[in-house]
């Protein structure tokens, strides 16, 4: 599918991915927040491995069927007239900027239930049990949990009824906004203050990969920062401080942490501990 200035689908999203992927990892170097405790080639070994299946996974399904990855829904909406969008004639700016809220929204909902619901916490767990949190945890999601994600997605799509233009655009977005704000960077205290305002900065969602549970169930926001303010989901700083809190789940140890088979068949195991379950809304 062309999509803009010639270029297909496909290379702009890896085309994006892969520039602010090395930007990303070079201000790591530069300008880190924090002292890895993991040798940085074995986690990312790992995390990439992870990406590269998950990548596998939602080409499977396109493969299988392309409505079921959202670019193909959009494209189905946009050929039938199907979701709410086409009850309108909007603006084409408009109507991209409400898909890029409204879909931000649903992907923030989609996160608080893969906390609330024991069920996806088996999956998302996968992501929280990394020891360390850089540009590459952005990556580290259970390939089961992408497919589940990439349905979800294509719902909320076929409900809303975007362009493709604009699904391309919040998928861009998303992913650049996702490793951004993993990644292992000191922005100056003043720069955090006014960014946070509106886009999750790496500080705040650091936050949110806290080895406590009442401060990992909280910050879920991956691009706009207004839903956690708004529905009380928001801590602003960890009790601990940025550089002594520590990342992970308690009851992983970090060497099994960085093994790909133990990554993949952790939501298979016993039940998570108690402490790090799923909990109800509010604080």
């Amino acid at each position: 599918m062309q999509m803009f200035a010639g270029l297909s689908e496909p290379a702009l999203r890896f085309g994006s991915f892969l520039g602010i992927f090395i930007v990303m990892a070079l201000l790591e170097v530069v300008i880190p927040r924090r002292r890895l405790l993991v040798a940085r080639l074995r986690r990312w070994t790992t995390n990439l491995s992870i990406v590269a299946i998950s990548i596998a996974t939602v080409r499977a399904i396109g493969w299988i069927a392309q409505p079921l990855v959202a670019v193909g829904a959009a494209i189905l909406a946009e050929t039938h007239g199907i979701g709410l969008l086409h009850l309108v004639a909007w603006p084409v700016t408009v109507e991209i900027i409400v898909a890029l809220v409204v879909l931000d929204f649903a992907i923030w909902l989609q996160h608080v239930l893969s906390h609330r619901i024991p069920l996806l916490w088996r999956f998302h767990q996968m992501h929280h049990a990394d020891t360390d949190i850089d540009v590459s945890t952005a990556l580290r999601f259970h390939p089961l949990e992408i497919a589940l994600s990439t349905l979800y997605k294509v719902a909320w799509v076929l409900l809303l009824g975007p362009s493709a233009v604009a699904v391309v655009l919040f998928e861009v977005i998303l992913n650049g906004c996702a490793m951004f704000n993993h990644a292992n960077v000191a922005l100056p205290a003043w720069l955090d203050r006014i960014v946070r305002r509106l886009i999750v900065t790496p500080d705040m969602h650091r936050i949110h990969h806290s080895v406590l549970p009442r401060e990992h169930h909280t910050n879920f926001g991956f691009n706009l920062s207004i839903w956690d303010r708004l529905l009380g989901t928001y801590t602003e700083q960890p009790a601990a401080g940025h550089v002594a809190m520590r990342i992970g789940l308690a009851e992983h140890a970090a060497a099994d942490a960085t093994r790909l088979a133990w990554c993949l068949v952790l939501p298979f195991r016993a039940k998570p501990a108690r402490d790090n379950a799923p909990t109800a809304p509010g604080r």
